[in-house]
């Protein structure tokens, strides 16, 4: 039987662990977070692993966990890195082609100068978001420059804290009416894509992130072939074999607005036919 090391979260382990003993392999939860480990005596024999499925999210944990299995990974650190970065993501996918939204990255210590010209360079409102958190966090809306530079304010005091790593945020248009769509690509190839929906009373009150972990629906879809290229594009561009591409489609266009290289697995219903075929393929074969 074939061992792979899980370090996502309890909700796609559990989606994937049946799918996956039905093909020869075993999944095992792995962790070196939220406790205390001894590094002399790790709580994890590496030797009982052949791979592991995605680098866990936290860098430095992971670098101990990496280190207790000895194992190659679907999406290793490097490919973690790449994709948790928004602004490299960005920047990489415009160089490429890929259409993105209008976006700048502001790097702190910046003046009120540098940020009044980040602001004036895109039609108002704009979106502001920390450059490399998941699931909406630390996401706002600014419709006029005074707000805008009263969340920039708090982003400095966060920033001020010597032990934040990364002290870069951007700012972007916003997307009104956008449908969005994440794309799941694996090995180059789109397995699956949900749209992002949220409840019309949500919409009603003024809502309008469409994070799953914010309260939207995700809804199993077929996407349009220009959604699909996108996606497949971008995988391409930064090279992570196992990505989620966040997708924004409105009447003038798609863009490419995000990407997770640790993405949640879904509902075995919202991918495609043989996916988990794909999935176990990709696996062994590290």
């Amino acid at each position: 039987m074939f061992r792979l090391a899980f370090a996502n979260e309890a909700e796609t382990f559990e989606r994937v662990r049946d799918p996956l003993a039905e093909r020869g392999i075993a999944v095992e939860a792995v962790a070196a977070s939220h406790g205390s480990y001894s590094l002399t005596e790790p709580p994890v024999d590496g030797s009982r692993f052949d791979a592991g499925f995605v680098f866990p999210g936290r860098i430095m944990e992971g670098g101990v966990l990496d280190a207790w299995l000895d194992v190659p990974w679907l999406n290793d650190r490097e490919a973690v890195l790449t994709s948790r970065n928004k602004a490299g993501v960005l920047a990489t996918l415009e160089d490429a082609g890929v259409p993105t939204p209008d976006s700048v990255l502001v790097s702190n210590p910046a003046d009120t100068d540098a940020l009044v010209a980040a602001y004036e360079r895109l039609p108002s409102p704009v979106v502001v978001k920390p450059n490399s958190t998941t699931r909406g966090i630390g996401v706002a809306k600014a419709a006029d420059l005074d707000s805008f530079l009263g969340i920039c304010d708090y982003l400095d005091l966060v920033h001020d804290y010597r032990a934040t790593a990364d002290r870069s945020y951007l700012v972007q248009e916003y997307l009104p009416d956008a449908r969005d769509y994440r794309v799941m690509v694996l090995e180059g190839e789109v397995v699956g894509a949900v749209e992002r929906r949220l409840p019309e009373a949500d919409v009603a009150a003024g809502r309008w992130k469409h994070n799953v972990h914010r309260g939207a629906e995700a809804v199993g879809v077929d996407p349009d072939p220009e959604v699909a290229a996108l996606a497949e594009r971008t995988a391409a561009a930064l090279d992570v074999p196992f990505l989620g591409v966040d997708v924004l489609v409105t009447a003038d266009g798609a863009v490419v607005n995000e990407t997770n290289a640790r993405p949640t697995i879904d509902d075995s219903e919202k991918y495609d036919e043989g996916f988990y075929d794909r999935l176990a393929a990709a696996v062994t074969g590290l």
